[in-house]
């Protein structure tokens, strides 16, 4: 038994680190590139002839074309404010839905459940039109405003994880609360957001995500306004064809840096990231 256990513990070992460096690999690649002296697209080779830091340098002088860290900025904006929106309408309905009882409300939920599953791109013409109908699309400030209030919409949707964590959260403190005289937004405000880290951490870190990283809404609702275009557009300017054996060096190096808030935002959560996945679950 003990030989048996020995020998699917090590296959299991030798299987993990395959798949750890078939998903390594890719960022391994993407690295080098961004370090990459030779210019140009394709090359016979992955190891660079040469490396130099020029590329990321490069990346910050901005030309008629490129303008690295306005997009850099507008996205950081688009995003923080996104974030905050959408975290306050995603905490607000799930605490709804965990501590009211209400008419209309599994039937509710199981829309919003139905909802879910359907990908969010599949409503951006009609989105568009709405937005122009309102004048959002006149210009750039009007369209980073409507970028934000695409992003933070329907993040409410999105509820059933925080309530699973609020679920978690005994009634009793609630109702301990409304006896010393406090209200429902007394309570929600003092007593249950102190005890929701983990789900808070894990609210902002996915509301964030999604403006950081999008291409579909940012690019329909843009259009060709450059000064105004969020990161992921920008990048994929950098890749049209007129720019690509001009830019290919410096898109890797873009893709670095704009990994580089994410990774260190995941680090500095992961404790309360993990724990409010498990809390969700639990409930």
């Amino acid at each position: 038994m003990k030989a048996k256990r020995f020998i699917t513990n090590t296959f299991v070992h030798i299987l993990l680190a395959i798949l750890s460096f078939i998903w390594v690999l890719p960022i391994f690649y993407v690295l080098l590139t961004s370090f990459r002296k030779e210019s140009g697209s394709y090359k016979s080779y992955i190891w660079p002839r040469g490396f130099t830091l020029d590329n990321y340098v490069n990346l910050f002088k901005p030309t008629s074309q490129i303008d690295f860290f306005r997009w850099f900025t507008n996205t950081l904006v688009i995003a923080i404010f996104s974030t905050i929106v959408a975290a306050f309408f995603v905490l607000c309905v799930s605490y709804c839905m965990s501590r009211l009882k209400f008419k209309m409300r599994k039937p509710f939920m199981n829309i919003a459940l139905i909802l879910g599953m359907f990908p969010g791109f599949m409503s951006m013409i009609a989105v568009y039109y709405i937005l122009k109908g309102l004048g959002f699309l006149e210009t750039g400030v009007l369209k980073q405003v409507a970028l934000v209030m695409v992003y933070s919409g329907g993040a409410g949707l999105g509820f059933y994880m925080a309530k699973g964590f609020f679920d978690t959260i005994p009634k009793t403190i609630d109702e301990a609360a409304y006896i010393d005289g406090a209200t429902k937004w007394d309570t929600f405000i003092h007593v249950t957001i102190p005890m929701s880290k983990p789900i808070i951490t894990y609210t902002l870190i996915t509301t964030f995500m999604g403006p950081w990283v999008d291409y579909i809404f940012a690019k329909v609702i843009m259009g060709n306004d450059t000064k105004y275009y969020t990161i992921a557009i920008g990048l994929w300017t950098m890749l049209e064809k007129e720019y690509i054996e001009t830019f290919y060096t410096q898109f890797y190096a873009g893709c670095v840096l704009i990994s580089i808030p994410i990774s260190i935002l995941f680090v500095l959560t992961q404790r309360c990231y993990v724990e409010g996945l498990s809390g969700a679950v639990k409930g």
